[in-house]
C-alpha cells in the first residue's frame, strides 16, 4: 500500500521507515516520508498545544505534507496537522495512523465525511508515564527537589515546608486504570499502599487483579487518598471534570499528582487549593500553556513540583511508537481496518 511517513523534531520518519520494514518486510510500500515543516521543536510544541485546544484546522496548513499526499492510502503522522485541506489532496487516502493516543491533530468529522479512517496508538509511553507519576510522588511526599534547590542555593534545611510521609501503609487514589494506570499499579505494589481506583469502564475484577479497590464515586478518591493521580483520557466527558469541589474534598496533607492531561483538571481551582495550602501540594507535568509564561503565578509556589512534559520522552517511548504504527499498518493492509479506529461507528454508520 502506498504510505506516507510524516517525521517531526519529535520522531523522525526513519523511526517509522524502519519499524514497518521489520513489521513488513522492506517490499511493503512504496513508504515515503516528508517532514513536517517548523523551525524547530519549540515551534511545533507550540502549535500542538493549540490544535489540542482548537483543532487541526487552527495552525498553518502543511504545505509540503499537502504536495506529498497525493496517491497515498496510509498517512502515518506523530503531531503534524492533518486539516481537511490534507484530507482533501488523496483521493486513495484509506486511513490516517496517529503514533499516539490523543488525536486532536486530524479532523476527525472530515476524515469520517470522507469515509477515511482514523487510527491511534495505545500504550507507547505506559512505562515512562507511569514511572514519572511514582516519581513524582516521591519528590512530594520526600521534599526531595525542594530540598535540592535549596542545598545548592547554600542552605541545609531541616524541616520540610509540606508533610512528609513515607508511601507505605497510606492511600493512593488513582483515577483512570488504562494502559498508564495499570502499569502504575504494579509499580505501586512494592510499596504496599492501599490503592483505590476510579474507573467507570473497568470491572472490580480487573481492578482486583491490579491490587486495587474499585470505588463508584469520584469524591471517594479526594476524601480517602493521601495522594490523588490522574490517568484518565482527555473526552468530552472528562474535559475539567475535576475542580473546585473535589480540592475542598481533599485532606490538608494529601497531594495531587497530574502528569496525563492538564485540560481534565480546572487549574485555577488547584493553584487556589495549593496556594492557600488547602492541600499539601501538587506535582504536574501538564500546563495549560506551555512553556509557562515567565510570571506564571505556579513558578512562585513553593509547595508545586513542575515538569515540562517530559513524562512520555524517553528513547524506549520513540520506539514503541514505530512499533506500533507498524502494526496498525498491517492491521490495515491485511484486513482493511485497525482495531483501534476511533471513527469506526461513524464509518459503519455511514454504509
Amino acid at each position: 500500500m502506498n504510505t506516507l511517513i510524516v517525521g517531526d523534531h519529535f520522531i523522525g520518519a526513519e523511526v517509522f521507515r524502519a519499524a514497518i520494514e521489520r513489521e513488513l518486510g522492506s517490499d511493503f510500500g512504496p513508504v515515503r516520508t516528508v517532514m513536517w515543516a517548523g523551525a524547530d521543536m519549540e515551534e511545533q510544541h507550540a502549535e500542538q498545544q493549540v490544535m489540542e485546544k482548537e483543532g487541526p484546522e487552527a495552525v498553518r496548513s502543511p504545505g509540503e505534507i499537502i504536495e506529498a499526499v497525493e496517491g497515498a492510502e496510509i498517512l502515518a503522522v506523530h503531531f503534524a496537522p492533518v486539516p481537511t485541506s490534507l484530507l482533501e489532496a488523496s483521493d486513495s487516502l484509506k486511513a490516517v495512523v496517529v503514533a499516539r493516543t490523543g488525536v486532536e491533530n486530524v479532523n476527525v468529522d472530515e476524515a469520517t465525511r470522507r469515509g477515511v479512517a482514523v487510527v491511534n496508538i495505545y500504550g507507547r509511553n505506559a512505562n515512562a508515564v507511569a514511572e514519572q507519576a511514582v516519581g513524582l510522588m516521591l519528590s512530594e511526599t520526600r521534599d526531595i527537589a525542594r530540598q535540592d534547590a535549596a542545598v545548592k542555593t547554600g542552605a541545609w534545611p531541616e524541616e520540610s515546608a509540606s508533610p512528609v510521609f513515607e508511601l507505605v501503609g497510606h492511600t493512593i487514589g488513582v483515577i483512570g486504570l488504562g494502559n498508564v494506570g495499570r502499569k502504575l499499579a504494579r509499580r505501586l505494589s512494592g510499596f504496599e499502599v492501599r490503592l483505590l481506583v476510579y474507573d467507570p469502564y473497568v470491572d472490580a475484577c480487573t481492578i482486583e487483579e491490579h491490587g486495587g479497590e474499585k470505588v463508584e464515586d469520584l469524591s471517594v478518591i479526594f476524601r480517602e487518598s493521601d495522594i490523588v493521580t490522574l490517568h484518565a483520557r482527555l473526552t468530552d466527558e472528562t474535559r475539567r471534570f475535576i475542580g473546585r469541589d473535589q480540592f475542598e474534598l481533599m485532606k490538608p496533607t494529601a497531594y495531587f499528582i497530574n502528569n496525563a492531561r492538564s485540560r481534565m483538571v480546572d487549574y485555577d481551582a488547584l493553584y487556589d487549593a495549593v496556594a492557600n495550602n488547602r492541600i499539601a501540594g501538587a506535582a504536574l507535568d501538564v500546563h495549560d500553556d506551555e512553556p509557562l509564561p515567565a510570571d506564571s503565578p505556579w513558578r512562585r509556589l513553593d509547595n508545586v513540583t513542575l515538569s515540562p512534559h517530559t513524562a512520555g520522552v524517553t528513547p524506549e517511548v520513540w520506539t514503541n511508537s514505530g512499533q506500533l504504527v507498524a502494526e496498525a499498518i498491517r492491521e490495515v493492509a491485511d484486513n482493511g481496518r485497525a482495531t483501534n479506529t476511533v471513527n469506526a461507528h461513524a464509518l459503519e454508520g455511514s454504509r
